[in-house]
């Protein structure tokens, strides 16, 4: 771990992969600030990781946008008479490290030209992917990850939740060239010990 503030955006190979407890125990082990720029849906995933997170230097900033329907954010922006843009968006003020939440995956939408995605871009973030398994999770992994190397970004690494799989978790490294920063297993319930027990496991210097 480094004393230089970072920033880190996480998303996801789908829209339940984890993003937000992926994004707590990263706070946790970063001491990192937290924000989710574009809410689609209440109860909010801010609210969750407030209550997930025990280090008490973590600051959780608001959103520029709270939508209120849980749909793709260009959808719930239309049923609200809204538009929402990227352009829009300005860094919470901060000296520390920021964990940035996205909406669902890579390329949901936000408007009719930009994706969620196109965030990590305008603010030079380090992405940080939570891939899950299901039948059809390497193929979404890897597609998500072609998208990634196609637009230049920089990845930190890939993130597991839940049952592992190491065959699939085996060809999506061979294929992804990224390092796996964390294995999460199928807890059965997630509190904020859960969440210290992962960010343990961190290991020193990987971000």
């Amino acid at each position: 771990m480094t004393d230089k503030p970072k920033l880190y955006f996480v998303t996801a190979i789908g829209t339940d992969s984890g993003k937000t407890l992926v994004s707590a125990i990263l706070c946790e082990f970063l001491s990192a600030d937290y924000w989710k720029p574009i809410q689609a849906g209440i109860p909010t995933d801010a609210d969750a990781v407030r209550n997930l997170v025990s280090n008490r230097k973590v600051a959780i900033h608001p959103e520029a946008y709270r939508l209120k329907t849980p749909e793709s954010p260009h959808a719930a922006a239309h049923h609200e008479g809204l538009h929402v843009r990227i352009s829009d968006l300005q860094l919470p003020n901060t000296t520390r490290s920021l964990v940035i939440e996205g909406a669902g995956g890579c390329l949901v939408p936000l408007n009719d030209e930009e994706f969620v995605i196109d965030i990590a871009s305008r603010f030079n973030a380090s992405i940080i992917l939570v891939s899950n398994f299901y039948l059809g999770s390497i193929n979404h992994t890897l597609l998500t990850i072609e998208a990634l190397k196609r637009r230049g970004l920089n990845v930190a690494g890939i993130i597991f939740n839940g049952p592992r799989n190491e065959e699939s978790e085996r060809i999506i490294m061979r294929h992804g060239s990224y390092p796996c920063i964390l294995n999460i297993e199928a807890e059965p319930v997630i509190t904020r010990e859960t969440v210290q027990k992962y960010a343990a496991k961190i290991p020193v210097g990987i971000l």
